[in-house]
């Protein structure tokens, strides 16, 4: 499985997806967890989002490319 480096606190476990006609195992990881991890490394709140959807939710690497899963997101809400 693919790992997403300096984040392994992040990760929320494995979970089976289907991808290129097939199912494969891949890691899921707390998205939020990375934004804390990024802003503790000197990035803003909205610096660490966009970092995470271009570098990271914008990269494909195959089968195995992680999952982030928002947990506390509030964006795109109608609220």
């Amino acid at each position: 499985m693919l790992k997403i480096d300096d984040h392994d606190n992040a990760i929320i476990g494995p979970a089976m997806v289907w991808r290129e006609q097939g199912l494969c195992d891949v890691l899921v990881y707390d998205a939020e967890k990375i934004r804390e991890n990024l802003m503790k490394q000197g990035m803003t709140h909205e610096g660490a989002r966009e970092y995470i959807e271009f570098n990271i939710e914008g990269a494909y690497m195959g089968k195995g490319t992680p999952v982030l899963v928002w947990t506390q997101d509030e964006w795109g809400t109608d609220e």
